[in-house]
């Protein structure tokens, strides 16, 4: 892994991350969250929001953030990755948007040298040739990249494919670049796998820490989980944190580092951009 436990931290936590007005899409049909998805592609109206990973207790600063796709309606609206990507995953448009998120981000840690970014993408991408040509034109043109970059598989896309993940993660570990296996708990992962996979971080899935303060079977649940990751050396991450109740349960549990909205929702001005600017606009 590029850092150890305590190499993570790069700078204060901020609970007032401004909210950027995301819209949810009720009711479209998948033909049309896939015309706007196109037409959001074509027109580069398309941006990460970013939500900061922060450690527990003496350690609570923030490690590092999530790069999450958000797309740009005609409107201007804000619309979130839950809104559109289930219609366009499994298709070309779930590889272009994996590319986009991709090049946002690495073109951020290329400008912003003291950051860490997680990108998501699919096991889909997995030696489409874009994905590829667009990471390794950033590590060639920053070498420093690799050692700030996570890369984010979920559980149930690494089990499309394990023995297909787990060459390509032992390829790109080579460049420094760890890995987080998010989703953690969801009921699709091998153990045999998860011990051949060496994710570097798991992210526990958020339906097992929503509301645990107050949830014995996901509390046990949790700390099984937490132990097998402890077991195989790699940091916990809970999802999905939302009160001071489940920050502090998790805390005790033993719990690395938690992310949700109880500490700070997804953010287009993230604290490296000047919010009296921001990013540049969506066109049209």
């Amino acid at each position: 892994m590029a850092g150890g436990k305590g190499e993570w931290a790069n700078g204060p936590v901020s609970r007032n991350s401004k909210y950027d007005g995301e819209v949810t899409r009720i009711a479209l049909r998948a033909p049309d969250v896939r015309t706007l998805v196109a037409t959001a592609l074509d027109s580069g109206a398309v941006a990460l929001a970013y939500q900061p990973i922060v450690g527990v207790g003496r350690n609570a600063r923030t490690a590092y953030h999530e790069g999450l796709i958000r797309l740009f309606d005609p409107a201007g609206h804000v619309i979130p990755a839950k809104d559109f990507i289930g219609a366009v995953e499994t298709s070309e448009l779930g590889r272009v948007i994996d590319c986009k998120a991709l090049d946002i981000g690495l073109k951020t840690l290329n400008e912003q040298q003291d950051i860490r970014l997680a990108i998501n993408m699919s096991t889909r991408s997995i030696g489409y040739a874009d994905w590829n040509r667009t990471l390794h034109r950033w590590l060639e043109r920053d070498p420093t990249i690799g050692e700030r970059l996570i890369i984010e598989i979920t559980e149930r896309s690494a089990m499309l494919s394990p023995e297909l993940v787990i060459s390509f993660m032992q390829d790109l570990q080579r460049h420094g670049i760890c890995f987080a296996l998010d989703d953690f708990g969801s009921g699709y992962t091998s153990f045999r796998y998860l011990r051949d996979f060496s994710f570097d971080i798991v992210k526990i899935d958020g339906a097992f820490i929503r509301d645990i303060s107050a949830t014995p079977d996901h509390q046990v649940l949790t700390r099984a989980l937490v132990m097998i990751a402890d077991h195989f050396d790699m940091l916990t991450i809970a999802e999905r944190v939302e009160t001071q109740r489940d920050a502090d349960w998790l805390s005790e549990c033993g719990i690395d580092y938690l992310q949700g909205y109880f500490l700070a929702r997804p953010t287009l001005y993230p604290p490296w951009i000047d919010s009296t600017t921001g990013p540049p606009p969506p066109p049209g």
